[in-house]
């Protein structure tokens, strides 16, 4: 009887809200109740199920909204400068290669492209694409308000751009070490030379994998695992020449540094419509599919076991 009467709570070890009660969540409830909390079962229990991602999701998203604007602001910076290492090693590899874009280059290009995406997501600082779709499981959940999520896109979008481009600023100054120039042009081009519709198509895609490529990082507490997983996205990302935001910003301040010949117009234009791309692929096909899908699973779960 005092087993039944105890209060179901979530990975957080917060309380649930009344009528959230799930299978899994009364499975968590009984081994909490049977077994002593040791270091072995806390490893074990390392969000090995979608309830448990979802509730660490939301947790995340809720801390990063809260945050204040000048910690945003300043971990943003961070990223967008460390984000540069990216296209350094992009920059560098595609120097070296007389057709970058085509056959075996264009595999090596891709391998070097997620080198920066590792550091920037290990670091924990504010990467737009990243926390696209994290911050928007609290709100989907009645747990935030939308003015929120838009006050964090907004603060950490512009400390990405200021970021990126003092990183493009220290690329370009280090041009005769670095060597990378004409990279930068062959970057930009890749970027400027497509449609807006196409552009827009590719950043969605871009903005899918990286979301999904949070979502897989929150499934598990093993550096390694995560260095994999974000490895694995970014990789795809680079092999099929999609488009991110904030890499691909730094790419153009890069080469718009370096030569007259890119318009200024143009790269505001570029960057507005892959932003918005990333923000429609996080946004839509991640955060709200992977919600309503687990969502809708933990409906059904309740309503059967009102039945039984």
């Amino acid at each position: 009887m005092k087993e039944q009467q105890k209060q179901l709570v979530g990975v957080s070890g917060e309380p649930l809200r009344s009528g959230t009660e799930t299978g899994r969540s009364k499975e968590r409830a009984q081994e909490n109740s049977e077994f002593v909390s040791v270091i072995v079962k806390r490893t074990d229990e390392t969000f090995r199920h979608p309830d448990d991602i979802l509730e660490k999701a939301i947790a995340e998203g809720l801390e990063q909204i809260s945050r204040p604007a000048f910690s945003l602001w300043l971990s943003a910076i961070a990223a967008g400068m460390i984000l540069g290492f990216t296209v350094l090693a992009v920059g560098v590899m595609a120097s070296l290669l007389d057709q970058p874009g085509h056959g075996l280059n264009r595999l090596l290009v891709a391998a070097v492209y997620p080198l920066g995406f590792v550091l920037c997501i290990l670091s924990r600082t504010q990467l737009f694409t990243e926390h696209t779709a994290t911050a928007v499981y609290p709100v989907l959940d009645g747990k935030a308000k939308a003015k929120g999520l838009l006050r964090l896109w907004g603060i950490v979008i512009i400390g990405n751009m200021v970021g990126g481009y003092t990183s493009a600023t220290m690329l370009v100054t280090a041009e005769d070490v670095v060597k990378a120039k004409q990279g930068y042009y062959f970057l930009a081009e890749h970027l400027l030379h497509f449609s807006a519709d196409t552009l827009f198509i590719s950043a969605i895609l871009a903005g899918w994998l990286m979301a999904l490529g949070a979502w897989i990082v929150m499934s598990t507490n093993s550096t390694l695992s995560q260095i994999v997983s974000i490895y694995i996205v970014t990789f795809i990302i680079g092999l099929g020449g999609l488009h991110h935001s904030i890499a691909g910003s730094i790419e153009l301040f890069a080469a718009w540094l370096s030569y007259a010949k890119f318009n200024a117009i143009d790269i505001v234009l570029t960057i507005i419509t892959v932003l918005l791309g990333n923000l429609v692929g996080g946004s839509v096909f991640v955060a709200v599919l992977n919600y309503g899908h687990i969502r809708h699973s933990q409906r059904q779960e309740r309503q059967a076991n009102k039945r039984s």
